[in-house]
């Protein structure tokens, strides 16, 4: 045995390892990416990044079926889209272990919403295992592939962003279980989910819960930490850390799987102490379960904690009236550092194009996005991964450009593209669409760390021996500009979105074909992959106009003056300013 400190996704991805999985397989999402990257290092485990999360855990129930242990893993938004085979897998069962890795993100610090993969636990009827810290979350996932196999079911283990990025100490081990694949059978009465089979398995599905919820009720993972009578929590995760700092004195009940909740165990820790309260972050799941079982929660003193955000110590502290210990005050006077697009992103001049036509942009999920952020404030929608070739199509259907006067242009990238693009646009071409459409093509998934995807061809495993997105790939790239031609869109163009004036002239020609749906193919590699750096521009005889600054550049700033300067610490020499400078006062050295 090693101590090691290690974040939660290392240690999953290393307890993942230590038990015997052969498969890992997922999408990127943070909080949850890492996961993968780290068991992909280890020679002896299969990875890969699927196109979406659907695909993933389809692939990991596959692989169960077949009899080894598979982890599959997501953010909590993914859980949305792997959603459906879920449903019926939990109906089928498994043979080897499967285990759904659900990370979610109290507070939002990366994603669209803020939800709780607890309800889909409950929902789908899965057992479900929640880690405190790193040594749990290497425990918790060897417990979670034991439970599968158990009770013939997936399982899920959920963690927050806090528990997938702290780092705490963890007792490793350097040797490997090594199983054998356990038989396969075909057995369609078992995994042919046709409505006859469906019946009978949903019965079989119910033995599993009260089997369950007996498991719960002795299991260790749930355990009763008694300090006084006073007072009693109820909590998980990250929050009994959260509570332990701020309630010292508190009695915990510390459920380490949170459903199915055992019912008799919550109910004599409730009497065991005065008053019971729940603490949980960004939902009401044990409270409103707790609830149902007719047990009364008592509220803090000071008032009900927060339902949204993620939960902290100090939140803790005045919800109970307890004094905060002293700190010092955060500095007031610090400039703010807004997130903006790299030095160089080649979607820069896209959105600044897009913005000078007065587009109403519907947009997607990636880094992308940054484009509704000023300056370029060029973004007007972002919903779901896939959403913007759709909702473009669906503002033409209302009739908006029409109305105002305004083109209507859908903006996805290229991984986004490959997830659940496709489908967008291959519905618009098949209801007879119209619309300009752009695919921020970068050659990587920029926004989660530059992962491989369908697009580019890098395979995980590439990657995990530190192959460069940009280099020959081992895996097959699609060909999105062959691909929307074979699915039927006659106008495809590719364009260098480092080409202001191509930028300029292709977007003016498709906006302007009102009866007909284009497709623009920005294709220029991320700049995080693609490091290389030209020469720094000059400027001479800045006219102030500020136009070179409105394309949000983060190499780019005012003087006390305001005349445009140029950082050449961040600068990569992308001429994007050269082009942008209505005046010329931006130059490429010698010109």
């Amino acid at each position: 045995m090693a101590t090691e400190l290690l974040s939660g996704n290392e240690a999953i991805a290393q307890g993942a390892w230590e038990c015997g999985v052969a498969l890992g397989v997922g999408y990127p999402g943070t909080p949850s990416t890492e996961t993968l990257e780290n068991l992909s290092k280890h020679g002896d485990v299969y990875c890969e990044w699927s196109p979406n999360e659907k695909v993933a855990l389809e692939v990991g129930i596959g692989a169960a079926m077949g009899g080894i242990r598979a982890l599959v893993t997501m953010k909590h938004v993914g859980v949305n889209v792997a959603a459906d085979p879920l449903m019926s897998a939990c109906n089928a069962g498994v043979n080897g272990g499967l285990v759904l890795l659900a990370a979610d993100d109290p507070s939002i610090y990366s994603s669209q919403n803020e939800q709780d993969s607890r309800n889909y636990a409950a929902f789908a009827r899965v057992p479900m295992l929640e880690p405190s810290d790193s040594q749990e979350a290497l425990d918790f996932v060897k417990r979670a592939f034991e439970i599968s196999e158990e009770f013939d079911v997936p399982a899920m283990l959920r963690e927050t962003v806090r528990i997938a990025h702290t780092k705490t100490l963890v007792q490793t081990s350097a040797t490997r279980d090594e199983l054998a694949p356990r038989p396969f059978e075909p057995d369609a009465a078992k995994y042919v989910m046709m409505p006859a089979n469906a019946k009978r398995r949903r019965l079989v599905s119910d033995q599993r819960e009260r089997d369950l919820i007996a498991f719960a009720e002795t299991t260790d993972l749930n355990r009763v930490e008694m300090r006084g009578t006073e007072m009693g929590v109820i909590c998980s995760g990250a929050d009994y850390q959260h509570v332990r700092e701020a309630l010292p004195e508190a009695s915990v009940l510390k459920l380490g799987m949170s459903w199915p909740l055992p019912p008799e165990k919550i109910a004599a820790f409730s009497a065991s102490v005065d008053k019971v309260y729940v603490v949980e972050e960004a939902c009401r799941y044990f409270e409103e379960h707790i609830l149902a079982m007719g047990i009364d929660l008592a509220t803090p003193p000071c008032g009900h904690l927060p339902y949204d955000g993620e939960m902290t110590p100090a939140r803790i502290r005045a919800s109970f009236g307890i004094d905060q210990p002293e700190h010092l005050d955060a500095a007031q006077d610090l400039p703010p550092r807004p997130p903006a697009l790299c030095p160089g992103c080649p979607h820069r001049l896209v959105f600044t194009e897009l913005r000078r036509i007065k587009a109403i942009v519907t947009g997607d999920i990636g880094c992308y996005t940054l484009g509704a952020v000023a300056p370029l404030n060029a973004v007007h929608s972002t919903i779901d991964m896939g959403a913007s070739l759709s909702m473009a199509h669906g503002l033409e259907l209302a009739g908006v450009p029409e109305r105002n006067k305004r083109p209507v242009v859908g903006v996805i990238g290229d991984s986004t593209f490959a997830h659940s693009g496709i489908t967008s646009l291959l519905g618009t071409i098949y209801n007879a669409g119209a619309g300009t459409l752009c695919i921020l093509d970068n050659r990587t998934t920029a926004m989660t760390g530059c992962q491989g995807n369908p697009c580019n061809g890098v395979t995980l495993m590439e990657q995990a021996k530190g192959v460069n997105p940009l280099d020959v790939p081992a895996g097959k790239p699609l060909d999105i500009v062959e691909l929307c031609k074979a699915l039927g869109v006659e106008d495809v163009r590719l364009v260098d979105p480092q080409d202001l004036s191509a930028v300029r002239t292709a977007l003016k020609e498709t906006t302007s074909a009102h009866d007909t749906l284009s497709v623009i193919v920005f294709k220029s590699p991320c700049r995080l992959i693609d490091r290389s750096k030209g020469v720094v521009p000059t400027i001479t005889e800045c006219r102030k106009c500020g136009v070179c600054i409105q394309i949000g550049c983060p190499a780019l700033g005012k003087d006390d003056e305001g005349r445009a300067v140029i950082d050449r610490n961040q600068c990569i020499g992308c001429n994007q300013c050269v082009q942008s400078c209505p005046f010329g006062c931006i130059s490429k050295e010698g010109e």
